[in-house]
């Protein structure tokens, strides 16, 4: 099955997470009434561990599940394999958790097949059913089950979209990357980089992000300024660092790279 599972452990053990809103607070409403939550960002702006951090914040199990063009709904709900020679059912994480009353998290959910959308539909209105046509059972999520997904709207084809009719069934969060202030207090605590040195990082970032859509498709990732960041820390060069780290990444074309440097050499003098 496609998925991945975290155990809960309570608040004092959630990952690292600086709020940048009031994005915590909506999302515990969200679970104190079974609602589901839709979160919209770019890349690497901190979806994944605001997730991670709210299901240890909330004591919940979660269940992670790339979704990618292969994933079907089979992926999710589960099958039956061949285990000693006997075929037994196997459930899938999204059926784990409505058993369990988890947390399932489906990241790029846009990149899953349609039919996966179609089965997220009874879970996200007030019947919070699963039905599994292959066993005949119809799952009444247990007691703190909640369905969270993810996407990101500005990266997105007019194919790989979610319908309106998919949309508003969550409640929506909007996530973008954090102000200056706080990416340098979340790259230097993820990097072991001081402050100082990180803050002109986040700037050359704030630079890069303001090309997108003109010579890059995607601005660089809070993700990516803690990778250059964590390099830099190791005792690697910074030219060298954000290269590999904050240029390499968002491009192959040798022209834009030389014309991204360029804006390096300009931040850093």
């Amino acid at each position: 099955m496609d998925g991945s599972m975290t155990h809960a452990k309570g608040a004092a053990d959630a990952p690292f997470y600086l709020p940048q809103s009031d994005e915590c607070t909506v999302f515990e409403a969200a679970h104190e009434n079974g609602l589901p939550v839709l979160l919209k960002g770019p890349t690497g702006c901190g979806k994944t561990r605001f997730v991670s951090h709210m299901a240890e914040r909330l004591g919940r199990q979660l269940y992670t599940v790339a979704c990618h063009d292969d994933l079907a709904a089979a992926d999710l709900i589960g099958r039956y394999l061949l285990k000693g020679g006997e075929t037994v059912w196997v459930d899938g994480p999204l059926t784990r958790a409505v058993r369990e009353g988890a947390i399932c998290y489906l990241d790029e959910v846009v990149e899953a097949r349609k039919d996966v959308t179609v089965v997220l539909h009874p879970l996200t209105d007030d019947r919070r059913i699963l039905p599994i046509d292959r066993t005949g059972e119809e799952l009444v999520a247990a007691a703190g089950f909640m369905l969270v997904a993810s996407y990101n709207p500005g990266y997105q084809n007019i194919l790989k979209t979610l319908k309106p009719s998919t949309r508003q069934r969550f409640i929506s969060v909007e996530f973008g990357f954090p102000r200056p202030d706080l990416e340098i207090r979340v790259v230097a605590q993820e990097s072991g980089l001081d402050e100082d040195r990180v803050r002109v990082l986040v700037r050359l970032a704030g630079k890069l992000r303001a090309l997108k859509g003109q010579d890059i498709e995607e601005g660089v990732s809070t993700r990516l300024v803690v990778y250059a960041a964590t390099l830099i820390r190791q005792g690697m060069g910074i030219e060298r660092a954000i290269l590999a780290a904050m240029i390499e990444p968002l491009t192959d074309d040798e022209d834009v790279k030389r014309g991204l440097l360029d804006l390096v050499t300009a931040v850093f003098g």
